[in-house]
Formats: structure tokens, sequence, C-alpha cells
């Protein structure tokens, strides 16, 4: 037994860190194995209305507890302990292999620049301005129509997806996940998160709080992780050109997100002049998205934010949590500032 141990553990070790060629990653792996998992797995969890990651959490942790108040009884403190430790290091080593081979993989794959007609002597200032200029427009434009009662994105955010995927030149389209709520939704509104995917049962979980406006872009980037892009910036322009292609309320919620990242993206006096140039319809909405977020905590938030770049890190994204905004680079050196469809090579 303890040999299957050994290996387990050095299994995980090297599934963590030893290179694999993107290209190979992404024919073998994002472009095989796990499209078939996808298809396969998130209809069936689709059907469970609860999130499984809840269960699976607060089973392993009752497991692991039982297990350590046996082994501290029939061995006392110490060897209990040292048996519980080797066993919650197996554990670890099983669901580092298991991350990998479900979903984890993909943050090793091809980058979407490279698939893209890319050119980073693109990536300049005055190109952002260019894009924050259009996106206010877009912006400024969809309000009305966004706000419109009865105009949610509705069955044609799923078209959209659909359609996204397709202009980025995937063989195959992933099942979008039904958004979920989740026990830890007072530690997602604590540390501002909006939404996540689980990467093991390929689901998806969406903070309640998240606002009309706001929710398209937020299902949309989740859904692009269930289509194997891991990487944040790469989810951010996949949901952004998933809500170019719905209704209003789709378009308006995709523009406005950029406009937030854009806006991040540029010295002050830029920011701010971009910032006059909105209608006093899309200012409220982002008022109103500065006030949920301002009552999360900054202690939480700050734990959380640090902990996922180091995650990120870990995975070979080495912008870290910066990656987000990095959909602001990668719309520029695609030649997108005037909204365009991507154009592959």
């Amino acid at each position: 037994m303890t040999a299957v141990r050994i290996i387990v553990v050095i299994a995980a070790i090297a599934a963590a860190v030893i290179p694999l060629p993107p290209r190979f990653v992404e024919t073998w792996y994002s472009g095989g194995l796990y499209p078939a998992l996808q298809n396969v797995v998130t209809p069936l969890t689709n059907n469970v209305p609860f999130a499984l990651l809840d269960v699976s959490l607060a089973f392993v942790l009752a497991v692991v507890g039982i297990a350590f108040a046996r082994r501290v009884r029939a061995r006392g403190w110490m060897r209990g302990m040292t048996s519980t430790v080797a066993t919650l290091v197996t554990l670890t080593a099983v669901l580092v292999l298991c991350f990998f081979v479900v979903w984890g993989f993909n943050y090793r794959r091809q980058p979407l620049d490279d698939k893209l007609e890319y050119d980073p002597q693109r990536v300049t200032r005055e190109a952002a301005m260019a894009l924050g200029t259009h996106a206010v427009k877009e912006i400024n434009a969809l309000y009305e129509g966004a706000h419109e009662p009865g105009a949610p994105p509705g069955p044609a955010i799923e078209v959209a997806f659909d359609a996204a995927q397709r202009i980025l030149g995937s063989a195959w389209t992933a099942v979008p996940g039904v958004p979920k709520r989740s026990l830890l939704e007072r530690y997602f509104r604590a540390a501002a998160i909006d939404g996540m995917t689980d990467p093991f049962f390929l689901e998806i979980v969406i903070n309640p709080d998240t606002l009309p406006f706001e929710r398209p872009f937020v299902l949309t980037h989740e859904w692009a992780h269930l289509a194997g892009y891991a990487n944040e910036a790469e989810a951010n322009f996949v949901a952004w050109l998933a809500c170019t292609q719905g209704n209003a309320m789709a378009r308006y919620s995709g523009w406005l997100a950029i406009f937030e990242h854009v806006a991040a993206s540029l010295p002050r006096p830029d920011r701010v002049s971009l910032t006059a140039q909105l209608a006093d319809g899309p200012r409220r909405d982002l008022q109103a998205s500065a006030a949920r977020y301002a009552q999360s905590s900054p202690v939480v938030r700050e734990a959380a934010r640090d902990a996922y770049d180091a995650y990120l890190r870990a995975n070979r994204v080495h912008e870290g949590v910066a990656s987000y905004s990095a959909v602001v680079r990668l719309m520029l050196g695609a030649g997108l500032e005037d909204g365009r469809r991507p154009t592959l090579r």
C-alpha cells in the first residue's frame, strides 16, 4: 500500500511540473480527451439541482475527520496524526491527478493569441483609447434596449456562446453549465467572487448577487472555462465574443465588462476622459457594481485574491490575477479596437 501511495504522489508531482508541448496538449487533450469528458460530464451534473462541489467537500471533510478521530483513539495522538497526514498527502495527490485529467491540462494548451492574427505591435495606448471609445459608444447605444422589461438573455445566450466558439474555429462546442448556487455564497460575497467553475464535476456556480447587466458576461466567462479556456484573459475574450453575438442585454453586458478592463489599464487622465463620455444610465450601472463590490470584506477579498494569484501562477499563468485584464492586450493585438470579429491564422 505504501508503494502505491508513493507512486500516486510521484505521478501528481510529475503532472504538475513536467512541461508538455502546447500543440500536443491542444491536439490530444483540449481537442480530444477533454471535449469527450465535458460533453458527457456537464450534461449529467446539469441534472443535479445543487453544487456537487459542496457535497464532495463536505464528504471529504467528514471522512477525514472521522478517520482522524478513530486513529487517535486507536494509536494515540502522535501516530494518529502521522497516519492522517500521510492519508491527506495521498488524497491531495489523487485530487491533483483528477484535476489535471478532468480539466487542468487546459492550462497547458496552445495560447489563443497563437491562433489569431495577433500582432503585439498593435498593443498601444492609442489603440486602447480607441477600444475604450468604441466600448462607450456601444454601451450608450445599447443601454435602453438592455434595460427594457422582458429583455433578459434567455436561451439566446446559449446560441451566442455556441456561435463564439465556432468563430474561434472550435471543432467542438462545450455544453453550457446550468448556473448553480453554493453553500459558499457567503464567502463569495465577502471575497467579491462572481462565479467559479468546478474543475472536477465540470459545473458552474454563480454568485446570486450579480446584477442583471453583469450576469451574461459572468455566465459566458464560466462557460468559456467549461469550453477549455482556462486562462482568465482568454475566458474574458470568449465571454465578450459570446455576448456580442447575443441580444441587447448580452451585448451591453459584454461591452460594459470590457470598458471596465480597458479603463483599468489606462492612466487616470485617460480613464477619466472615457468615463466622462458615458451616459447617465451606464454610469448608474457602474455605480451599482461598485456599491456591490464595496459590500465585500477587504480582508477576505485580499486573501482570496492572493490565494488565487498563487494558484494561477502555479498553473503557469505568469500574470496571475492580472490575467483577467490581459483581455485588453488580447483584443488590441488581434486588432479588435473597433469591435470587429477576430481573424484566425
